[in-house]
């Protein structure tokens, strides 16, 4: 059953006070919290797992309170919201999103002790060409990864996202995003064509200083949703489709039809596949508990093409499943580097 969100109205008048509300009163039982944490880490998996866990939560929801503040005081600068849209303001909110990756990644880093290695190197031109970004989806931290490297990274750029609607639920999320003009897609259901319009409206109106952000996969990955994947190829009569989705063994074959209208919209764009190992199995909350990458290494591949490398309309859905084989063997790869790595 699909997640039914309050109205804006309310997450605004309603959500953002109880959030602010808990907030303090749980930072007022820190001391409690951390000490039941301590002896919980003695028996749970990891070195001071569930210690960590609390640290960094707690230090994300400040960085959300902080976020709140500075968003609120960015409203009154903008005239009460009559000119939240200009491009001053834009450009506010965007430094705002970089501040707020930067703290939450750098945490991350510290807490989990986590190093991220990215392969990654930038094809001639690609600074004057918008981007598309074709990312594998697999956990909540590869959004905030691949979003930290678009505004964060050597040459800065405004991310154009679409996103579940359920990320609504994060306060501070649901405030900038929405202000910065991303896009929300309802859960649970397929792209329609109100989503596909969405996304060929931002991929036609990106420019050098853009980069359009999806998910091709639709979800994060399971064996079921893996198997349902297939039958439903299998059913739509694309068997030749079938047999390379059975072959990928740690993605849900990607759905064309998003990817191809973005390419379409944005025929000029430099297109980038990316690839992330260390961030997966992490889909419910007792699977970042068991899951959670401790002392760890995430390796990040990007794969780019320049629009003139990019074959024809009807040859895409091909490539695009070509593209997700290329990922999953690389992931196998790097799982194969990790077990043997504590060996040596």
């Amino acid at each position: 059953m699909r997640l039914l969100l309050l109205p804006k109205w309310a997450r605004r008048v309603i959500v953002i006070p109880a959030f602010m509300f808990v907030f303090v009163w749980l930072l007022g039982l820190l001391p409690i919290w951390l000490v039941i944490a301590g002896i919980a880490s003695r028996f749970a998996p990891g070195r001071w797992r569930a210690l960590r866990l609390v640290w960094f939560l707690t230090i994300y929801m400040v960085l959300e309170v902080v976020s709140l503040v500075a968003l609120f005081g960015l409203w009154i600068r903008a005239g009460f919201g009559t000119s939240i849209r200009s491009e001053r303001s834009l450009a506010r909110h965007h430094a705002l999103m970089g501040w707020f990756l930067r703290r939450v990644l750098g945490s991350a880093r510290r807490t989990f002790r986590l190093s991220f290695e990215i392969d990654d190197t930038q094809r001639e031109g690609d600074a004057q060409r918008p981007l598309l970004v074709f990312s594998r989806h697999a956990g909540p931290g590869d959004s905030f990864l691949l979003v930290d490297g678009i505004v964060n990274g050597p040459n800065r750029r405004r991310p154009r996202i679409v996103l579940k609607d359920l990320l609504q639920l994060d306060p501070a999320i649901d405030v900038l995003l929405n202000r910065v003009g991303a896009s929300f897609v309802p859960s649970g259901r397929p792209a329609g064509d109100a989503v596909l319009q969405e996304i060929e409206r931002l991929a036609a109106n990106a420019g050098p200083g853009d980069a359009l952000v999806l998910f091709p996969e639709g979800a994060n990955f399971t064996p079921r949703r893996r198997e349902r994947a297939i039958e439903k190829l299998e059913g739509s009569g694309r068997q030749e489709l079938a047999d390379k989705a059975r072959e990928l063994t740690h993605l849900l074959p990607p759905k064309p039809t998003g990817t191809v209208a973005a390419i379409a919209a944005a025929p000029t764009a430099t297109v980038l596949f990316v690839g992330h190992a260390g961030l997966e199995k992490m889909s419910t909350l007792g699977d970042i508990w068991r899951q959670l990458p401790m002392d760890n290494t995430i390796d990040v591949k990007v794969w780019r093409y320049t629009p003139d490398e990019v074959p024809p309309a009807d040859e895409q859905e091909s490539w695009l499943y070509e593209q997700w084989a290329t990922i999953d063997a690389w992931i196998t790869e790097c799982h194969r580097a990790r077990a043997v790595e504590p060996a040596a």
